[in-house]
């Protein structure tokens, strides 16, 4: 019996990207929930931006497995179905808008953080393996990632996330801090 040969770079390159490619088409199936549970019109369209971007990352994960004379099939990506069970969890609790748009938020940052760090070392293999194509594209795809957590950042610090601490704490006192001499009685001095 011929003893099996160790699996390659590049066999763990095809599986990433076969989980990254699934991964994407979870995501395309989370992302109208995500945007219906939103309340903030800003938030709803860099949801909907997001969609159309990662409709478009699909279509360019078919080209890399095109330029590797692979044919473009997922594998289920159980990091991205984690994820996104947090995120469906988050949509199903009874949150005020405020607190549900901002819980969406980091559902969504967590997205974009895990598609992050796959297309940043899909992109450092393929490189290395002189798969230029495969390379470029997978880049786009990691940059557009990295748009789309910096717009969401932008838009919790733009007000999403005071908005929701402002409907948590009304009295715009933080709640277990009680103020003596102007100072919070829970620090140390």
């Amino acid at each position: 019996m011929a003893k099996k040969s160790p699996r390659t770079l590049h066999d763990t390159f095809l599986d990433e990207l076969k989980d990254i490619y699934n991964g994407e088409k979870q995501i395309t199936k989370a992302l109208p929930k995500m945007i219906k549970a939103a309340t903030s019109p800003k938030l709803q369209a860099a949801l909907q931006s997001h969609l159309d971007e990662t409709e478009q990352q699909i279509v360019r994960l078919d080209q890399v497995f095109t330029s590797l004379g692979e044919t473009a099939r997922g594998k289920q990506c159980e990091g991205i179905a984690g994820i996104l069970s947090e995120g469906s969890a988050i949509m199903n609790e009874d949150l005020d808008e405020m607190a549900m748009d901002a819980a969406l938020i980091g559902a969504g940052q967590r997205v974009e953080h895990y598609e992050m760090a796959a297309y940043g070392t899909l992109v450092a293999w393929a490189t290395a393996m002189g798969h230029r194509e495969a390379a470029g594209l997978l880049q786009q795809n990691l940059d557009e990632e990295g748009a789309a957590d910096k717009k969401l950042s932008k838009l919790a610090e733009g007000g999403i996330n005071q908005q929701a601490a402002e409907a948590a704490h009304p009295s715009g006192e933080e709640e277990g801090v009680a103020t003596d001499i102007g100072r919070p009685t829970n620090r140390r001095r």
